[in-house]
């Protein structure tokens, strides 16, 4: 929870984020063991996986609508629209190709 907002990401996330620690790691970028502390803080966060029987045509849709060759992005942004509800993030690069859509707001946002 956000205060009393409720957090949810589609399951991608999880699968992204420790392919996003592992990399860092084998980089150098940080140790084994902070990659480690991090997999235990998600898996410790009050991040809720949600799904919705309409996700993978309106991720398509949406990644047609913005021009986006892949879909993950379109994952976050199309639960968003499902879910009626805004996606936050730090991309700025998510935030700006989905600025259209009015779904996509950074922290200092809220």
């Amino acid at each position: 929870m956000l205060g009393a907002t409720e957090l949810v990401a589609p399951a991608l996330l999880w699968s992204e984020f420790r392919s996003a620690a592992q990399e860092a790691a084998w980089r150098g970028e940080i140790t084994s063991a902070r990659r480690d502390l991090l997999l235990e803080r998600l898996a410790a966060s009050p991040v809720q996986e949600r799904r919705h029987p309409a996700h993978g045509a309106e991720t398509t849709r949406i990644a047609d609508q913005l021009g986006w060759a892949k879909t993950y992005d379109a994952e976050y942004v199309a639960l968003a629209s499902l879910l009626e509800c805004r996606l936050v993030t730090l991309d700025g690069r998510l935030r700006r190709g989905a600025d259209r859509l009015g779904l996509v707001v950074t922290p200092a946002e809220l």
